[in-house]
């Protein structure tokens, strides 16, 4: 999955010359918590809603007299992503800066955004959870030939895997999410345990709050 398939196409911006007030305005009625600023069509920067409260609160040590122009406190030379950037990429960037957007451009041109929404969006789409079907869980040992041989127990049973997400548990050992075409997710789970796998989740037996 591409940034080009979670991003927002042509976002809502704002210029340089926007006044705060405007800039607050205009995020309210469109619900939208980030705007890339623009000058002469060209992207400059970035402003959010945190930006506006912060700069115009009375609370702030030196706020932004009434008539500040976006310009004033917007945030330059934002990060950016490019159509072609994986999802995963974007997230990484996103979380080892902390920040809430990455613009999209191609070639200068300002073409989209992406924001912590969107890669939440992306997330459910890649785990599958918004279709008809089964969560397990399990752990694998981390070497070539677990994987293969784990998805051809579903494959042997005529069962449907939709998606299928892995992570380091260990530094030898792997967790395996999977979304299967199943609604018998403790009778395989049961059989996976039987075939010699580590299962995680559903658990063995019913647990109880």
């Amino acid at each position: 999955m591409l940034v080009k398939d979670i991003m927002h196409k042509n976002p809502h911006t704002v210029t340089t010359g926007t006044t705060l007030e405007e800039a607050y305005r205009l995020m309210q009625e469109s619900r939208f918590r980030h705007f890339p600023v623009l000058e002469g069509g060209r992207l400059v920067g970035v402003v959010t809603d945190r930006d506006l409260r912060l700069a115009t609160s009375t609370l702030a040590p030196v706020p932004f007299p009434a008539g500040a122009l976006v310009g004033d406190m917007m945030t330059r030379d934002p990060r950016t992503a490019g159509l072609l950037d994986p999802v995963e990429d974007a997230a990484r960037v996103m979380r080892e800066l902390k920040i809430g957007c990455l613009p999209v451009v191609d070639g200068g041109e300002l073409l989209g955004i992406v924001t912590g929404i969107d890669l939440l969006d992306a997330l459910l789409l890649l785990t599958g959870v918004g279709n008809a079907s089964s969560r397990i869980e399990v752990e694998l040992a981390d070497r070539p030939g677990e994987l293969c041989r784990l998805t051809g127990y579903f494959s042997e049973r005529n069962i449907n895997i939709h998606s299928l997400l892995t992570y380091p548990d260990t530094p030898d050992r792997v967790r395996t999410v999977l979304r299967i075409g199943s609604i018998e997710a403790r009778l395989l789970a049961d059989g996976l345990r039987q075939a010699g796998f580590e299962v995680v989740w559903p658990p063995a037996k019913p647990w109880h709050r």
